[in-house]
């Protein structure tokens, strides 16, 4: 079994591994910033909840119209571009006093922009690491999204009760900057996996062959709507908490990195697809506590736990990689992101408007429930779709890109 050390020894993974750790602070440390600007001005758990997880929903639109660039363009040159167009964007909001509206509406057309970078830098980590190591690889990357989550809501969380808000804005202006150079000059200019011109046709021929996938529906529902569910328990950590919020967010990002570190670096394939059955229950079940209005270190804890049910993902996404023809692969780990972050921000939307009318514990609670039936509903075809995969081939390495 590979481990950690033998992937970091590649110098295009630690480079990508970098700037993803870079970007994810600067979008952290944002998104709470955000959270609590809007909800200082409008006390409205939907337009809080909308704010942190809104901007996901332009994910679908960049799936459906963008998500070709995945395979189609070099990857280098549209991680470098992608990273400056974030990097403006963070200092807008710094440099500028935006109403609440305006600040989402620039972060929805950036969020739109942005939507590709997931399939380009998932398509690009199956070239980095070896084939036997992409779940591995995907671990150590998520790894560095909890790390850089409890950092960022941590460190966001104590930079407000100092700073004003545009100063917070600066400082994540500053993380999103640094990814650049190390995107510029860590990684080779590979040449696209396909030759295909980036268009909305291009896109839509391969959003279709990927859909009609009989292996790759279930997949795609699995990875967008339990998950999903949960996050909307997450948009109202603000509504319910107030200040206590950056607790719970980092006690999430905790629990995902264990989630992570186990699935991706302790248990081989097989043991990973069996394991995941019952991560994604554990995921809903522990966010049922939030009906009792326990003390927060408790729900802190909970929710600690809950996280590490995210490592199912690890496992599902393995399978939809060995499910999917080579020069399509980056598409489709693109589009199962897109799907799965337009989920998160349309289960936000609705957590926050049910928040608004209930409560944000009764809120949480009945997502939890319904994360729960959607994950018992999934249980068959995820099982068809994992002995389908068990007796198919082991799927071949792609063909190394030249610059």
């Amino acid at each position: 079994m590979s481990t950690y050390r033998e992937i970091f020894r590649r110098s295009e993974f630690r480079s990508l591994w970098l700037s993803s750790a870079l970007s994810n602070a600067s979008s952290t440390m944002t998104s709470l910033t955000l959270a609590i600007v809007v909800n200082n001005q409008t006390g409205s758990a939907l337009l809080t909840a909308f704010v942190m997880f809104g901007p996901s929903l332009a994910q679908v639109v960049g799936a459906s119209t963008l998500m070709s660039a995945a395979d189609t363009a070099r990857p280098r040159r549209i991680l470098v571009l992608l990273a400056m167009l974030s990097t403006a964007a963070v200092a807008a909001q710094a440099a500028f006093e935006l109403s609440s509206a305006a600040r989402v509406i620039l972060t929805l057309a950036v969020a739109y922009g942005l939507s590709i970078g997931a399939g380009v830098r998932w398509g690009l980590l199956n070239e980095v690491v070896a084939p036997d190591q992409f779940v591995l690889g995907r671990s150590a990357m998520n790894l560095s999204v909890g790390a850089m989550q409890i950092a960022g809501f941590g460190a966001a969380g104590l930079l407000l009760q100092v700073f004003n808000p545009n100063q917070v804005f600066w400082l994540a202006t500053a993380f999103a900057a640094l990814a650049i150079p190390v995107l510029r000059f860590g990684l080779q200019d590979r040449a696209p996996r396909r030759v295909a011109r980036t268009s909305l046709r291009e896109t839509w021929r391969g959003n279709r062959a990927l859909l009609q996938r009989p292996s790759t529906r279930p997949l795609l529902l699995a990875l967008c709507i339990p998950n999903g569910l949960i996050v909307g328990c997450e948009a109202l950590f603000v509504p319910y908490a107030g200040a206590g919020a950056g607790l719970l967010l980092a006690a999430g990002a905790a629990g995902m990195m264990t989630g992570d570190l186990v699935v991706g670096r302790f248990l081989n394939r097989t043991s990973r697809r069996k394991v995941s059955a019952y991560l994604r229950f554990l995921l809903a079940a522990p966010f049922l506590g939030f009906a009792f209005h326990l003390p927060l270190g408790v729900l802190a804890a909970l929710v600690a736990v809950a996280c590490t049910g995210y490592g199912a993902s690890l496992a599902q996404q393995e399978l939809l990689t060995d499910a999917t023809p080579v020069e399509l692969r980056g598409q489709v780990l693109g589009l199962e992101s897109a799907l799965r972050m337009t989920t998160f921000g349309v289960t936000a939307v609705i957590a926050g408007a049910t928040a608004d009318l209930v409560g944000p514990a009764t809120a949480m609670t009945g997502l939890a429930v319904l994360s729960l039936l959607a994950s018992a509903a999934l249980t068959r075809p995820l099982a068809r779709v994992a002995r389908q995969s068990a007796d198919a081939p082991a799927p071949l390495s792609p063909a190394p890109a030249t610059a």
